[in-house]
């Protein structure tokens, strides 16, 4: 055996002889044996491996420190969860079941007050306002007149508050105070016909019972108070009974000096065909007092006086009222679903516009 490994180490190669079972050296086959043990020994050495054959373990830190803004990249899901309690509060169809509040706009508070007495059916003629009147009198004229009035506040930017009276020896409200430009001018149609105007039951007139009437209805809407009143009267004037106790005991300057406290005042169209200001017998009475109260007196004589006399009174009735506006029942889903959809179109633009935003988590 010691031969054996002697002649190993001499000879570098061992070789068995297939034949007799002994050990022999060959020099051609010395290099591959050499050749083998050292490929063999390479395996056990360390640091000697192929590469191939070697494994990659991440490094493991001790400590992570977070960022403090890292929850800014779930600032666009959290905007959009914000949204949702919104956009429920408004499916749910939220409102309030009583509101008040208070509205200003340009305008006026306007009575008109229109003369239907008998003497109203004398001739006016009137190519323009009475091109679609039933006939030619007074009363059409003036009809006509009130209703050209409105349509000229209603063209402006004014939103008026208006009331319509009729009067004879007794006076009737047709339409209280209003703001529906429409309702007031179906009023005045009504009443412009003629077989309703030949079934009015009061022939006589009473222009102070009208103007009384006129206050007591400012009164009963709490506008006595107000500033922006304002009274148009379309009548021939054809009225001597300024005291009595048709007019409750009381003159008519008493009757006008409440519009005139009341910060009322008072315009009258005198409509009468061919009598200028000053040629009707009852101008002296009613061209005073009614500029008392701050109005104007227009002794109307044709149709392009009265015009005239429109024109003027749309310009100087300025100014601005203040109203009490009541709802029982107020939508205010739209609120929370504005909040909503705000949310959420800022949560997309953020997601859309800002990459960092789109990393999860």
């Amino acid at each position: 055996m010691n031969e054996s490994a002697s002649a190993i180490r001499k000879n570098g190669s061992p070789a068995r002889n297939n034949n007799s079972g002994a050990w022999r050296t060959n020099d051609s086959g010395e290099g591959r044996m050499t050749d083998r043990i050292a490929g063999i020994a390479t395996l056990f050495l360390p640091g000697r491996r192929p590469r191939a054959n070697r494994v990659a373990l991440p490094a493991i830190l001790p400590t992570i420190r977070s960022s403090p803004f890292s929850f800014v990249r779930h600032a666009a899901i959290l905007l959009f969860l914000l949204g949702l309690p919104f956009f429920i509060l408004a499916l749910s169809d939220p409102f309030t079941s009583l509101t008040q509040r208070e509205v200003s706009f340009p305008g006026r508070r306007i009575g008109l007050l229109i003369d239907a007495s008998s003497s109203m059916m004398e001739p006016f003629k009137a190519a323009q306002l009475g091109a679609k009147a039933p006939s030619d009198a007074r009363f059409f004229t003036a009809v006509a007149a009130a209703e050209t009035f409105v349509r000229t506040r209603m063209k402006s930017k004014y939103r008026d508050l208006i009331s319509l009276i009729e009067f004879g020896d007794e006076s009737y409200v047709i339409t209280p105070f209003t703001n529906d430009y429409d309702n007031i001018l179906l009023s005045i149609s009504l009443i412009d016909d003629l077989t309703e105007f030949n079934k009015f039951p009061d022939q006589g007139t009473t222009i102070g019972m009208a103007i009384s009437q006129a206050v007591k209805l400012f009164t009963a809407f709490d506008f006595l108070n107000a500033s922006g009143n304002l009274m148009v009267i379309f009548s021939d004037g054809e009225d001597t009974k300024v005291s009595g106790p048709r007019l409750g005991n009381m003159n008519v300057e008493q009757i006008l000096s409440s519009a005139t406290q009341a910060r009322i005042p008072v315009y009258f169209i005198r409509v009468s065909y061919n009598k200028a200001l000053g040629k009707a017998f009852t101008d002296p009475i009613w061209k005073p007092v009614v500029e008392k109260t701050g109005g104007k007196f227009y002794g109307a004589s044709d149709e392009a006086t009265i015009i005239s006399a429109i024109q003027e009174i749309d310009r100087v009735a300025i100014g601005k009222i203040a109203i009490k506006q009541y709802s029982t029942q107020r939508p205010r889903f739209s609120i929370f679903a504005l909040v909503a959809v705000s949310l959420w179109t800022l949560a997309l633009a953020l997601k859309l516009t800002v990459p960092y935003l789109r990393k999860f988590p």
